[in-house]
Protein backbone atom coordinates (compact mmCIF):
# COMPACT_ATOMS: atom_id res chain seq x y z
CA UNK A 1 0.00 0.00 0.00
CA UNK A 2 1.51 3.13 -1.00
CA UNK A 3 1.28 5.90 1.98
CA UNK A 4 2.05 9.55 1.20
CA UNK A 5 5.02 11.04 3.47
CA UNK A 6 2.37 13.76 4.24
CA UNK A 7 0.22 11.56 5.85
CA UNK A 8 2.92 10.21 7.79
CA UNK A 9 4.56 12.89 8.99
CA UNK A 10 1.28 14.54 10.40
CA UNK A 11 1.01 11.46 12.20
CA UNK A 12 4.25 11.12 13.51
CA UNK A 13 4.88 14.90 14.25
CA UNK A 14 5.05 16.10 18.19
CA UNK A 15 3.51 12.26 19.28
CA UNK A 16 5.36 9.78 17.27
CA UNK A 17 8.71 8.19 19.47
CA UNK A 18 10.74 7.13 17.12
CA UNK A 19 12.68 3.77 17.13
CA UNK A 20 15.83 5.34 17.36
CA UNK A 21 16.23 5.93 21.11
CA UNK A 22 18.45 3.86 23.01
CA UNK A 23 16.86 0.74 24.27
CA UNK A 24 14.45 1.20 27.72
CA UNK A 25 14.66 4.42 27.35
CA UNK A 26 11.46 6.28 27.79
CA UNK A 27 9.29 6.41 30.62
CA UNK A 28 8.78 3.89 33.26
CA UNK A 29 5.05 2.91 34.13
CA UNK A 30 3.79 5.36 36.79
CA UNK A 31 2.29 2.91 39.55
CA UNK A 32 0.73 6.04 41.17
CA UNK A 33 -0.64 7.40 37.46
CA UNK A 34 -2.20 3.95 36.89
CA UNK A 35 -3.35 4.02 40.44
CA UNK A 36 -5.20 7.25 39.97
CA UNK A 37 -6.67 6.17 36.66
CA UNK A 38 -8.11 3.04 38.46
CA UNK A 39 -9.37 5.04 41.67
CA UNK A 40 -11.35 6.87 39.25
CA UNK A 41 -12.55 4.97 36.84
CA UNK A 42 -13.88 2.92 40.39
CA UNK A 43 -15.75 6.14 41.72
CA UNK A 44 -17.35 5.98 37.95
CA UNK A 45 -18.08 2.54 38.13
CA UNK A 46 -20.04 3.15 41.66
CA UNK A 47 -22.81 5.41 39.92
CA UNK A 48 -22.18 3.86 36.14
CA UNK A 49 -22.80 -0.08 37.31
CA UNK A 50 -21.67 -2.95 34.59
CA UNK A 51 -20.45 -0.45 31.66
CA UNK A 52 -16.57 -0.79 33.01
CA UNK A 53 -15.50 -0.90 29.22
CA UNK A 54 -17.64 2.12 28.32
CA UNK A 55 -16.50 4.03 31.06
CA UNK A 56 -12.37 3.19 30.03
CA UNK A 57 -13.29 4.56 26.52
CA UNK A 58 -14.61 7.81 27.94
CA UNK A 59 -11.49 7.96 30.21
CA UNK A 60 -9.40 7.07 26.59
CA UNK A 61 -11.17 10.14 25.68
CA UNK A 62 -10.51 12.42 28.63
CA UNK A 63 -6.90 11.28 28.39
CA UNK A 64 -6.47 12.06 24.96
CA UNK A 65 -7.24 15.72 24.95
CA UNK A 66 -10.41 14.29 22.72
CA UNK A 67 -14.24 15.43 22.79
CA UNK A 68 -16.74 12.24 23.21
CA UNK A 69 -20.36 11.39 21.48
CA UNK A 70 -22.23 9.49 23.71
CA UNK A 71 -24.99 8.29 21.78
CA UNK A 72 -28.05 6.41 22.91
CA UNK A 73 -31.99 5.92 23.75
CA UNK A 74 -33.19 7.81 26.41
CA UNK A 75 -32.89 6.63 30.18
CA UNK A 76 -29.90 5.07 29.60
CA UNK A 77 -27.53 7.04 31.43
CA UNK A 78 -25.69 8.88 29.13
CA UNK A 79 -25.96 12.57 31.41
CA UNK A 80 -25.10 10.78 34.31
CA UNK A 81 -22.48 9.42 33.03
CA UNK A 82 -21.34 12.97 32.08
CA UNK A 83 -21.82 14.27 35.28
CA UNK A 84 -20.63 11.56 36.96
CA UNK A 85 -16.98 12.07 35.17
CA UNK A 86 -17.01 16.00 35.91
CA UNK A 87 -17.82 15.47 39.53
CA UNK A 88 -15.20 13.00 39.92
CA UNK A 89 -12.51 15.46 38.43
CA UNK A 90 -11.65 18.80 40.52
CA UNK A 91 -13.07 21.03 37.33
CA UNK A 92 -15.18 23.69 36.31
CA UNK A 93 -18.12 22.43 34.91
CA UNK A 94 -20.98 23.93 33.16
CA UNK A 95 -24.40 22.18 31.50
CA UNK A 96 -26.16 23.15 28.22
CA UNK A 97 -29.33 21.95 27.76
CA UNK A 98 -29.30 22.64 23.50
CA UNK A 99 -33.02 23.11 22.57
CA UNK A 100 -34.56 24.63 19.31
CA UNK A 101 -34.89 28.49 20.25
CA UNK A 102 -30.83 28.06 21.76
CA UNK A 103 -28.54 30.74 20.33
CA UNK A 104 -24.60 30.64 19.33
CA UNK A 105 -24.33 33.61 21.31
CA UNK A 106 -26.35 31.56 24.37
CA UNK A 107 -22.75 29.03 24.16
CA UNK A 108 -20.08 31.48 23.15
CA UNK A 109 -21.31 34.74 24.79
CA UNK A 110 -21.66 38.10 23.83
CA UNK A 111 -20.78 41.47 24.29
CA UNK A 112 -22.74 44.03 26.32
CA UNK A 113 -23.05 47.46 26.40
CA UNK A 114 -22.45 49.09 30.28
CA UNK A 115 -24.24 52.41 30.36
CA UNK A 116 -22.25 53.48 33.18
CA UNK A 117 -18.59 52.82 31.54
CA UNK A 118 -20.14 54.05 27.95
CA UNK A 119 -18.22 50.42 26.63
CA UNK A 120 -19.40 47.27 25.70
CA UNK A 121 -18.38 44.57 27.77
CA UNK A 122 -17.28 41.08 27.17
CA UNK A 123 -19.84 38.37 29.15
CA UNK A 124 -18.37 34.87 28.64
CA UNK A 125 -20.65 31.56 27.84
CA UNK A 126 -20.97 28.47 29.52
CA UNK A 127 -18.54 27.08 26.96
CA UNK A 128 -15.91 28.61 28.94
CA UNK A 129 -15.20 25.65 31.20
CA UNK A 130 -13.19 22.50 31.28
CA UNK A 131 -15.76 20.25 30.88
CA UNK A 132 -18.65 21.71 28.78
CA UNK A 133 -21.76 18.94 28.32
CA UNK A 134 -23.68 19.48 25.38
CA UNK A 135 -26.87 17.57 26.70
CA UNK A 136 -28.88 16.44 23.58
CA UNK A 137 -26.62 18.03 21.20
CA UNK A 138 -29.00 17.33 17.94
CA UNK A 139 -31.97 18.96 19.49
CA UNK A 140 -29.82 22.62 18.78
CA UNK A 141 -30.08 24.07 15.06
CA UNK A 142 -27.29 23.94 13.04
CA UNK A 143 -26.46 27.21 13.32
CA UNK A 144 -25.90 26.62 17.22
CA UNK A 145 -24.16 23.52 16.52
CA UNK A 146 -21.73 25.60 14.55
CA UNK A 147 -20.78 27.55 17.23
CA UNK A 148 -18.86 24.38 19.33
CA UNK A 149 -16.96 24.08 15.40
CA UNK A 150 -14.05 26.30 16.27
CA UNK A 151 -13.89 25.66 19.99
CA UNK A 152 -13.78 21.97 19.46
CA UNK A 153 -11.00 22.14 16.88
CA UNK A 154 -8.88 25.07 17.90
CA UNK A 155 -9.95 25.73 21.59
CA UNK A 156 -11.26 28.87 21.24
CA UNK A 157 -14.17 31.43 20.13
CA UNK A 158 -13.83 33.99 18.09
CA UNK A 159 -16.40 36.77 18.28
CA UNK A 160 -16.75 40.23 16.51
CA UNK A 161 -13.07 39.76 15.23
CA UNK A 162 -11.64 38.75 18.53
CA UNK A 163 -10.20 35.57 19.48
CA UNK A 164 -10.65 33.91 22.97
CA UNK A 165 -8.62 31.43 24.28
CA UNK A 166 -10.47 28.56 26.61
CA UNK A 167 -9.38 27.20 29.74
CA UNK A 168 -7.09 23.97 29.66
CA UNK A 169 -7.88 21.31 29.91
CA UNK A 170 -10.79 21.72 27.68
CA UNK A 171 -13.37 18.59 26.91
CA UNK A 172 -16.90 18.85 25.21
CA UNK A 173 -19.33 15.68 26.05
CA UNK A 174 -22.05 15.40 24.08
CA UNK A 175 -25.32 13.12 24.50
CA UNK A 176 -27.65 12.99 21.76
CA UNK A 177 -31.05 10.30 20.76
CA UNK A 178 -30.33 8.07 17.37
CA UNK A 179 -33.76 6.75 17.79
CA UNK A 180 -35.68 9.99 17.76
CA UNK A 181 -35.94 12.24 14.84
CA UNK A 182 -39.25 14.68 15.92
CA UNK A 183 -37.50 18.10 16.40
CA UNK A 184 -33.84 16.99 15.90
CA UNK A 185 -30.95 18.26 13.37
CA UNK A 186 -28.41 15.39 12.47
CA UNK A 187 -24.90 16.63 13.53
CA UNK A 188 -23.15 17.07 10.50
CA UNK A 189 -19.95 15.71 8.97
CA UNK A 190 -17.98 18.43 9.77
CA UNK A 191 -18.84 18.18 13.25
CA UNK A 192 -18.72 14.41 13.91
CA UNK A 193 -15.13 14.36 13.02
CA UNK A 194 -13.95 16.53 15.75
CA UNK A 195 -15.44 14.13 18.45
CA UNK A 196 -12.53 11.61 19.17
CA UNK A 197 -14.60 8.50 20.44
CA UNK A 198 -18.43 7.75 20.04
CA UNK A 199 -19.56 5.75 22.83
CA UNK A 200 -22.66 4.00 23.37
CA UNK A 201 -24.17 2.87 26.76
CA UNK A 202 -26.45 -0.01 26.39
CA UNK A 203 -29.38 -1.66 28.66
CA UNK A 204 -27.68 -3.11 31.87
CA UNK A 205 -27.97 -6.75 32.47
CA UNK A 206 -30.69 -7.89 35.13
CA UNK A 207 -28.02 -8.10 38.16
CA UNK A 208 -26.73 -4.56 37.01
CA UNK A 209 -30.20 -2.90 37.15
CA UNK A 210 -30.96 -4.63 40.52
CA UNK A 211 -28.00 -2.88 42.05
CA UNK A 212 -28.88 0.28 40.74
CA UNK A 213 -32.35 0.13 42.11
CA UNK A 214 -30.39 -0.87 45.09
CA UNK A 215 -28.24 2.06 45.03
CA UNK A 216 -31.17 4.63 44.21
CA UNK A 217 -33.23 2.84 47.03
CA UNK A 218 -32.67 6.13 49.32
CA UNK A 219 -30.92 8.39 47.37
CA UNK A 220 -29.17 8.48 44.28
CA UNK A 221 -25.08 7.74 44.30
CA UNK A 222 -23.90 10.42 42.47
CA UNK A 223 -24.55 13.38 44.99
CA UNK A 224 -22.36 11.76 47.11
CA UNK A 225 -19.58 11.56 44.67
CA UNK A 226 -16.92 13.20 45.35
CA UNK A 227 -13.25 14.51 43.09
CA UNK A 228 -10.30 11.91 43.02
CA UNK A 229 -8.39 13.87 40.56
CA UNK A 230 -7.23 17.51 40.30
CA UNK A 231 -7.04 19.66 36.94
CA UNK A 232 -2.75 19.34 37.64
CA UNK A 233 -2.94 15.41 38.14
CA UNK A 234 -5.17 15.07 34.44
CA UNK A 235 -2.50 17.56 33.12
CA UNK A 236 -0.06 15.32 33.91
CA UNK A 237 -1.73 12.39 32.79
CA UNK A 238 -2.25 13.68 29.32
CA UNK A 239 1.23 14.57 28.96
CA UNK A 240 1.69 10.72 30.13
CA UNK A 241 0.09 9.58 27.25
CA UNK A 242 1.94 11.45 24.92
CA UNK A 243 5.18 9.58 25.78
CA UNK A 244 4.05 6.39 25.18
CA UNK A 245 5.88 3.89 22.37
CA UNK A 246 4.48 3.81 19.29
CA UNK A 247 6.40 1.02 17.19
CA UNK A 248 6.51 1.76 13.92
CA UNK A 249 4.89 -1.65 12.06
CA UNK A 250 1.99 -0.04 14.24
CA UNK A 251 1.89 2.75 12.66
CA UNK A 252 1.94 1.21 9.10
CA UNK A 253 -0.99 -1.51 11.01
CA UNK A 254 -3.17 1.81 11.83
CA UNK A 255 -2.22 3.61 7.91
CA UNK A 256 -3.65 0.48 6.24
CA UNK A 257 -6.72 0.58 8.51
CA UNK A 258 -7.40 3.97 7.71
CA UNK A 259 -6.56 4.05 3.42
CA UNK A 260 -8.71 0.56 3.62
CA UNK A 261 -12.02 2.80 4.42
CA UNK A 262 -11.21 5.20 1.87
CA UNK A 263 -10.85 2.62 -1.10
CA UNK A 264 -14.17 0.38 0.33
CA UNK A 265 -16.80 -0.11 -2.18
CA UNK A 266 -19.25 0.17 0.89
CA UNK A 267 -18.13 3.50 2.44
CA UNK A 268 -18.81 6.94 0.04
CA UNK A 269 -16.33 8.58 2.57
CA UNK A 270 -13.34 7.22 4.69
CA UNK A 271 -11.63 8.33 7.50
CA UNK A 272 -10.41 11.68 7.55
CA UNK A 273 -6.51 12.09 8.48
CA UNK A 274 -7.85 13.89 12.00
CA UNK A 275 -9.30 10.49 12.35
CA UNK A 276 -5.73 8.78 11.79
CA UNK A 277 -4.55 10.78 14.30
CA UNK A 278 -7.36 10.42 16.75
CA UNK A 279 -6.79 6.68 16.45
CA UNK A 280 -3.27 6.86 17.34
CA UNK A 281 -3.65 9.32 20.26
CA UNK A 282 -6.41 7.04 21.71
CA UNK A 283 -4.67 4.30 21.05
CA UNK A 284 -1.89 5.72 23.43
CA UNK A 285 -4.46 6.76 26.12
CA UNK A 286 -5.70 3.11 26.19
CA UNK A 287 -1.85 1.82 27.21
CA UNK A 288 -1.48 3.92 29.91
CA UNK A 289 -5.01 3.11 31.31
CA UNK A 290 -3.87 -0.15 30.87
CA UNK A 291 -0.56 0.56 32.43
CA UNK A 292 2.15 0.35 29.98
CA UNK A 293 4.01 2.40 28.21
CA UNK A 294 3.93 0.89 24.75
CA UNK A 295 1.00 0.54 22.18
CA UNK A 296 0.21 -3.26 21.13
CA UNK A 297 -2.24 -3.91 17.73
CA UNK A 298 -5.04 -4.93 20.03
CA UNK A 299 -5.17 -1.11 21.53
CA UNK A 300 -5.96 0.02 18.00
CA UNK A 301 -8.42 -2.58 17.08
CA UNK A 302 -10.03 -2.47 19.97
CA UNK A 303 -10.57 1.62 19.26
CA UNK A 304 -11.29 1.07 15.62
CA UNK A 305 -15.19 1.19 16.29
CA UNK A 306 -15.90 4.14 19.00
CA UNK A 307 -12.84 6.30 17.25
CA UNK A 308 -13.82 5.68 12.94
CA UNK A 309 -17.34 4.32 13.31
CA UNK A 310 -19.04 8.00 13.22
CA UNK A 311 -16.78 9.17 10.58
CA UNK A 312 -17.39 7.24 7.74
CA UNK A 313 -20.16 7.31 5.55
CA UNK A 314 -21.96 4.42 3.96
CA UNK A 315 -22.90 4.37 0.13
CA UNK A 316 -26.41 4.77 -0.99
CA UNK A 317 -26.84 0.90 -1.54
CA UNK A 318 -25.37 0.11 1.76
CA UNK A 319 -27.06 3.15 4.02
CA UNK A 320 -30.44 1.77 2.13
CA UNK A 321 -29.94 -0.68 5.56
CA UNK A 322 -32.17 -0.20 7.97
CA UNK A 323 -29.43 -0.43 11.36
CA UNK A 324 -26.42 1.98 9.97
CA UNK A 325 -24.31 1.13 12.81
CA UNK A 326 -24.90 -2.32 12.61
CA UNK A 327 -23.62 -1.98 8.82
CA UNK A 328 -20.53 0.12 9.65
CA UNK A 329 -19.82 -1.81 12.80
CA UNK A 330 -19.24 -5.10 10.07
CA UNK A 331 -17.53 -2.72 7.62
CA UNK A 332 -15.11 -2.28 10.09
CA UNK A 333 -14.92 -5.54 11.05
CA UNK A 334 -14.24 -6.66 7.56
CA UNK A 335 -11.64 -4.18 7.07
CA UNK A 336 -9.52 -5.41 10.40
CA UNK A 337 -9.90 -8.98 8.52
CA UNK A 338 -8.14 -7.81 6.00
CA UNK A 339 -5.57 -6.37 7.26
CA UNK A 340 -2.17 -8.38 8.69
CA UNK A 341 -1.49 -7.49 12.58
CA UNK A 342 2.12 -6.74 12.65
CA UNK A 343 4.27 -9.32 15.17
Amino acid sequence: MAISLRTRDLLMRDWFVTETRPAGDGFAVDVDAVGRIAELQKAIENVIRGKSETVKLALVGLLAKGHLLIEDVPGIGKTTLANSLSRALDLDFQRIQFTSDLLPSDVIGLSVFNQRSGDFEWKPGPIFANIVLADEINRATPKTQSALLEAMAEEQVTVEGFSRSLPSPFVVIATQNPSEHHGTYPLPESQLDRFMLRIHMGYPTVADERQMLRDRETANPISSLKPVMSRDELIDLQALVGSVRFDEALVEYLLQIVDLTRRSESLELGVSPRGSLALFRSAQAMAVIEGRDYCIADDIKRLVLPCLGHRVILNSRTSALRNRNREVQTVLQDILQKVSVPI
